[in-house]
């Protein structure tokens, strides 16, 4: 079976399906149907997938069976989901994060170790981050 081909070899617009049909039972279904977003995906893109999917979203096997760094295995990845209409976590998104929580970890630490009471590591977990904290 041939692969499907998603933008017309004439204008370069986007294809839509518009027939159905099962070779068992021979019945035929005719409308205008999308194709699923992965389908919309580059070559490349649908490889990296496979091979992200095949190792299980390990980015370390991936890493190796692709050959490439992890900012570049990270880099694909983000291009996917963007291609996928989702917004992918930028790397400050991640960073910040990161930090909240060693931040609530070091409040929980100081609490643990008597060097906060009760009230006080709650106080500093709800209070705003600042630039500076």
């Amino acid at each position: 079976m041939r692969p499907i081909i998603l933008k017309c070899p004439s204008c370069d617009g986007n294809l839509t399906v518009a027939r159905l049909d099962c070779p068992d039972c021979s019945i035929s279904i005719e409308g205008e149907f999308a194709p699923p977003a992965l389908l919309k995906l580059t070559g490349a893109q649908i490889d990296f997938i496979e091979v992200f999917i095949k190792n299980r979203g390990v980015i370390r096997e991936v890493e190796r069976e692709l050959g490439v760094s992890y900012p570049t295995v990270r880099a694909r990845l983000d291009e996917v989901i963007a291609a996928l209409g989702y917004s992918a976590k930028s790397a400050t998104d991640a960073s910040a994060a990161d930090d909240s929580g060693s931040r609530r970890r070091s409040v929980l630490a100081d609490l643990k170790d008597g060097k906060l009471t009760p009230d006080e590591a709650l106080a500093a977990l709800n209070e705003p981050r600042t630039k500076d904290s």
